[in-house]
């Protein structure tokens, strides 16, 4: 018990530490890579809370896709070596209305922390398993018992997809010109491993931590690396727009599917049908997995700004 305490203890302070060191950097790559490290720090602290699921979609996009992003906006820039932050003098009312918000902020959540009951619905997740279609809770209750919650995330996410699309003169960016020597190497090999880690974790959701969300950032991942790499050149071409307008879209009309089939057979927005539940949860994962993956990928090559 001794030696997890003492891990625990060094972990939190890493990550006040990285914290710290993102947020006032003496350069913005210090601080973009401490971001980086941080993220992986923060998947860490979620497995000692044992909840893998988030843990792994932390590492994979928190640290991963998160920190290309950063990367690569950090390259478009002329200055990076300019601090990370502007400090404001302490004597000065912004500085003190800041550190009153952040406090009752603390506080108010230290509150509502502390009034959650302490089993949760644990109990009451674990006696609809049996009709839920999965037999992992995490997967019951994102895929089904809560489908609606996950339907909105989803949304988010295109939304997002979106919103770039729309900064953007230009539908299609150009392909990337120049690439390192040995990065479409390590690509090649690497990219068989993201695909089955991806498909694992996607068969796995079912019954143990993993799932759509997990799959889809590592294969967003794995994606990303290739396109680094100069891969991926459909997504680039104008006579395929149109199929990645229907992929990115696929998870969640599948989700809506279900919703309104739900709605239809038994009277109730996104109830499964028991016999069906767990073809359909499988099905749902894999389309909202590849449409997660896509998303992924487009916020970072949309995201590069047209010339």
């Amino acid at each position: 018990m001794n030696e997890y305490l003492l891990f625990d203890a060094l972990l939190a302070t890493g990550v006040f530490w990285l914290a710290w060191q993102t947020l006032f950097a003496a350069s913005l790559f210090r601080g973009v890579i401490s971001f980086m490290v941080f993220g992986l720090l923060i998947s860490l602290v979620w497995i000692r809370l044992q909840a893998p699921d988030i843990a792994l979609a932390e590492a994979a996009i928190g640290a991963g896709v998160t920190g290309a992003l950063l990367l690569s906006a950090l390259g478009r820039l002329e200055d990076t070596d300019s601090p990370s932050f502007r400090a404001l003098p302490w004597r000065s009312s912004a500085f003190w209305s800041g550190g009153l918000v952040l406090l009752l902020m603390m506080i108010w959540l230290a509150w509502v922390s502390w009034e959650l009951p302490a089993p949760g619905l644990a109990a009451e997740v674990e006696a609809e398993l049996d009709r839920a279609g999965a037999t992992h809770p995490v997967t019951a209750v994102l895929l089904n018992l809560r489908g609606f919650d996950t339907l909105l995330e989803v949304a988010v996410m295109l939304s997002a997809v979106i919103f770039i699309w729309s900064l953007g003169e230009a539908v299609v960016p150009e392909a990337p010109k120049a690439h390192l020597p040995g990065l479409p190497a390590l690509a090649t090999l690497l990219h068989p491993i993201f695909l089955l880690v991806a498909i694992y974790l996607l068969w796995q959701g079912a019954h143990a931590p993993g799932g759509a969300f997990p799959a889809g950032a590592v294969l967003g991942a794995g994606g990303i690396l290739t396109l680094l790499a100069g891969g991926v050149h459909w997504m680039q071409q104008e006579d395929h727009q149109r199929l990645l307008r229907l992929l990115l879209v696929a998870g969640l009309a599948l989700f809506l599917l279900l919703a309104l089939g739900g709605l239809a057979a038994t009277g109730v927005f996104y109830q499964l049908p028991v016999a069906w539940a767990g073809a359909l949860i499988l099905l749902v994962e894999v389309g909202t997995a590849l449409s997660i993956a896509l998303m992924l990928m487009a916020f970072y090559l949309y995201g590069e700004p047209s010339s």
